[in-house]
């Protein structure tokens, strides 16, 4: 996840939920990964005072996703007795009752993405054998979706923050930037005054215990993505011997800290970038010519001409360099859109930016001029900043953004990925749990999945957390984009499959294609 204040955030395997991993890339790097010291001891099971949340049913009815339900939690798990909320809880119940065995629980990444929806998509692509013996379940955290959604912004504002210059050269830049971060920040307790303090991953943790419970099983399955992968390692830490099956595909390292884990996805788009510039250069369609540092040398020409002049972009506003980047960034996630990029940046170097303008609008889920499908501009940096320690401030921000901007090929992506954690440096709040690596006392197997080429969760943090977590086994995909189950690899699905249904983990030397 690089920044929080924009989105780039951590995913699932579906194209079509692309736009909620996205809208955390600059957004998302301060929100993709949060902390992990032990939560303050989890009082669980059936014993006062959380004994009237563990002690109820799901009552199922029918819905767009399939089944859905109400699952009622603590807003404050300090004062159970206090207000409470509801979360949105969907299934797809095992095509086989007879050979049911148990439930799937899901979380698509983000932070802030709808897990509902998530799960409804993912229960159509899984391995048939998966989706008979498993209900596939779903949840929107609290703060997303329909789970007491968090809002910040409304569409003016949201439009206004998406197309903020997150590469500032002068001081009244820079201050614009702060303003609007702090205006963010403040948005939140102004507009969600009863959920914005609330909205923690150690909440969630807890949460998922109590939803385990109201699914009645004795232990957690777990299939998580990106940022999904942070809650698996955290439920793992709190509730050791509830852990079942657990897949955690495009891990995050909990033991960095925000501009810790922004430089790495800097680093780790800046390689996605380049092999997108060495395919694009082999394309009769690509619009510069040469080989992949060509081609890096046009996007990198592209974005500082658009930091100083807008391009045309068809009947609506004008492109500006921010909206470009996050088409960018959005397009690593899957090589199924680079051609699809290639186009837009074929349109730009010719003058019209409708292309990557439309590239940035489903990136950010915008419906209209000032119109948007989910609240997770909001809910990707309510809950991002709230989880990690704050962000430096402004001469900090600079400082990083000129450091890892040195020796790039496309230096504005690193500025971008530093300037997008403003709104951290300016949080109202944050959690009192330190980033720190994961431990467990857990005897559970947990299977790890880490791309060579992932942008937004590196390789790297994948091999850490698989040292962090000792019963793990570490699956390396030799592909591109974010995450890998469910992108088109026989090899990692049928692994995961046989992982799910037996027990069996693979050799941590296992690499797939």
């Amino acid at each position: 996840m690089p920044g929080t204040g924009r989105n780039v955030a951590y995913g699932g395997p579906m194209a079509r939920l692309l736009r909620s991993r996205l809208l955390s890339t600059i957004t998302v790097v301060a929100a993709l990964v949060p902390g992990s010291a032990g939560i303050a001891a989890a009082n669980t099971g059936g014993t006062a005072p959380l004994a009237r949340f563990y002690e109820q049913s799901l009552d199922w009815s029918r819905c767009s996703a399939g089944q859905c339900a109400w699952l009622t939690v603590p807003r404050d798990y300090s004062d159970p007795d206090g207000p409470t909320l509801r979360l949105r809880v969907s299934r797809t119940p095992a095509g086989s009752p007879a050979d049911r065995q148990g439930s799937l629980v899901t979380n698509p990444g983000g932070p802030g993405a709808e897990g509902v929806e998530f799960a409804s998509y993912l229960s159509g692509i899984v391995d048939p054998a998966i989706a008979r013996r498993y209900d596939i379940v779903g949840f929107d955290t609290r703060g997303a979706g329909e789970s007491s959604p968090i809002v910040c912004m409304d569409g003016r504002q949201t439009t206004r923050w998406l197309r903020t210059d997150y590469t500032p050269d002068t001081p009244r830049e820079i201050t614009t930037l702060m303003r609007r971060a702090r205006a963010l920040a403040q948005g939140c307790l102004d507009r969600s005054p009863q959920i914005a303090r609330h909205v923690g991953s150690e909440n969630t943790v807890r949460d998922m215990d109590i939803l385990r419970q109201a699914l009645d099983e004795d232990q957690l399955d777990f299939l998580g993505f990106s940022y999904g992968t942070y809650l698996g390692t955290r439920y793992a830490e709190v509730f050791p011997d509830r852990v079942g099956r657990f897949v955690l595909d495009g891990a995050v390292d909990p033991s960095l800290d925000v501009m810790q884990l922004s430089e790495g996805q800097s680093r780790g788009f800046q390689l996605a970038l380049s092999r997108f510039a060495d395919d694009c250069a082999r394309r009769p369609g690509c619009p510069w010519r040469g080989d992949g540092t060509a081609v890096l040398v046009g996007i990198d020409r592209l974005l500082s001409s658009l930091d100083a002049r807008p391009l045309p972009a068809g009947p609506g506003p004008s492109l500006v360099q921010s909206e470009a980047i996050t088409a960018l960034l959005y397009a690593m996630y899957a090589p199924q859109l680079w051609p699809m990029l290639r186009s837009a940046l074929r349109e730009a170097a010719r003058g019209e930016g409708s292309g990557l303008s439309e590239l940035a609008a489903y990136a950010s889920d915008r419906t209209g001029p000032e119109r948007y499908g989910s609240n997770m501009a909001s809910a990707f940096p309510a809950i991002a900043c709230w989880d990690q320690p704050a962000a430096p401030g402004a001469a900090g921000l600079a400082a990083a953004a000129q450091d890892w901007a040195r020796g790039t090929a496309v230096p504005e992506i690193a500025r971008t990925l530093s300037w997008g954690n403003a709104p951290c440096s300016v949080w109202f709040g944050h959690s009192a749990i330190a980033p720190k690596p994961a431990r467990t006392s857990t005897t559970a197997p947990i299977l790890i999945i880490g791309g060579l080429y992932d942008p937004a969760t590196p390789y790297a943090w994948a091999t850490a957390l698989h040292r962090q977590l000792p019963t793990s086994a570490l699956l390396t995909y030799a592909g591109d984009g974010h995450t890998a189950y469910g992108n088109g690899s026989t090899c990692v699905d049928s692994t995961v499959r046989d992982f799910l249904l037996d027990g069996t983990l693979p050799a941590s030397s296992r690499t797939c294609r």
